[in-house]
């Protein structure tokens, strides 16, 4: 784990979490999703993913499926986490980004 993810893990709502509820499939994401509300770290997990084109998982409240849907609509972005916490800083950060 790098430095960087290591510093916004420790404060992630699923830290601790069992791994297999965070990669499951179907109906159970939304239960994995729901983990993801309020977390305070949520912005930079979501680049992570994002940034990192991880392919399988919900980071940030978001499925595979939906951060691919993203990254074909929005190939141009070079930087998620700037996207991320710029919309973040718009809209109070209290709500999911919306970046689509």
């Amino acid at each position: 784990m790098t430095d960087a993810r290591s510093s916004w893990y420790e404060r992630a709502a699923c830290r601790g979490a069992d791994t297999e509820e965070l990669f499951a499939n179907s109906a159970a994401q939304n239960r994995a999703k729901a983990v993801c509300t309020g977390c305070p770290v949520r912005t930079e997990c979501l680049s992570e993913a994002l940034d990192g084109r991880v392919e399988f998982g919900v980071w940030g409240g978001m499925t595979e499926r939906e951060r691919r849907a993203l990254l074909r609509r929005r190939p141009q972005v070079a930087s998620w986490r700037q996207v991320l916490e710029s919309v973040s800083r718009d809209d109070g950060a209290t709500q999911r980004p919306r970046v689509g």
